[in-house]
């Protein structure tokens, strides 16, 4: 089914306890789209880089069947830039350098073959951005996700709301729903959110697992224990890509089926970390990810995973 991603196309550079990078390719999108193509093909695509982005790094995109009609490339001008250094414990970041450069003034236009898309993804972006792409839209989608920041929440707290109206599932993490809600309690801050909009909330948790929360039903997905994590750059977004891969792979949006999306999303999630940037999703076989589905698998098996709530 037809999956359209927006979010951004980037540069970053990034250093961690293992290592440091130069210019590597990067961004919401890019991770979400290579995330989601090996569920479903084509990965259509809206997003902006300027003409210092390497046609190189373009083709790697399309020969992982990711459609690039809806990629604006302004000319004379810069990619967006992202730089960050990693604590010990890879736990925290801090940003050194945020350039955004043609990411200032991006107008989403959305391709005429694009209208069709079924499911959509919204990537970190801001949410009059993401409110635009869902009005520019001919039909609504069958299901549009949406992940977003807590830097919205801090400067733009009503449009992000008025976009989470909008919205089927929104993807966050735990810092951000409790910031969002206004409760510690997660249990207490989903029902807040939920009452917002989105009939779907899945919070993040980072290297404690997921959590899918649709109307009084809990489902709670383990992270995989692994030897080594290089760069935990873009697994949130890779986790979405998986995510919503899946389910348009699938056609299929009921509450099972987003419990299997959940794991696809975390065993895609758990390759991404294992490398700088992207370059482990860049050449992963159906075979290893069927191997690390069932590793999660074995997990779930022995978690009482599900809850019912008191309604």
């Amino acid at each position: 089914m037809s999956l359209l991603i927006i979010g951004t196309v980037a540069f970053d550079a990034i250093e961690t306890p293992f290592g440091k990078t130069d210019k590597i390719i990067g961004g919401a999108a890019t991770f979400i789209g290579l995330s989601a193509s090996y569920s479903t093909k084509p990965v259509k695509l809206v997003a902006v880089v300027g003409d210092d982005f390497p046609q190189a790094d373009i083709l790697t995109l399309e020969e992982h069947g990711i459609d690039t009609e809806g990629l604006q490339i302004k000319q004379g001008e810069k990619s967006f830039f992202w730089s960050g250094k990693y604590s010990q414990d890879l736990n925290s970041r801090d940003t050194l350098i945020t350039e955004l450069n043609v990411l200032a003034d991006f107008d989403p236009i959305i391709p005429d073959a694009y209208q069709d898309c079924k499911y959509l993804m919204l990537g970190n972006l801001t949410p009059a951005i993401q409110r635009l792409v869902i009005q520019r839209l001919v039909n609504r989608p069958k299901l549009i996700v949406m992940d977003t920041m807590n830097f919205w929440m801090d400067i733009a707290l009503e449009e992000l709301k008025e976009t989470i109206e909008m919205v089927d599932v929104l993807t966050i993490n735990d810092e951000e729903a409790r910031q969002l809600s206004g409760e510690y309690s997660l249990v207490k801050a989903a029902r807040k959110i939920q009452e917002m909009g989105p009939k779907f909330l899945i919070i993040k948790k980072g290297e404690h697992g997921a959590l899918l929360f649709h109307k009084n039903k809990i489902f709670f997905a383990p992270a995989l224990p692994l030897e080594e994590v290089f760069d935990p750059t873009g697994a949130g977004d890779t986790f979405a890509g998986g995510f919503i891969g899946h389910l348009a792979a699938t056609d299929d949006i009921s509450f099972e089926n987003m419990k299997r999306a959940v794991i696809h999303g975390s065993a895609m999630a758990s390759f991404c970390v294992e490398k700088f940037g992207t370059e482990r999703l860049l050449n992963l076989t159906q075979e290893e990810i069927e191997a690390r589905e069932a590793q999660f698998g074995e997990l779930v098996k022995v978690l009482p995973v599900t809850a019912v709530l008191p309604a």
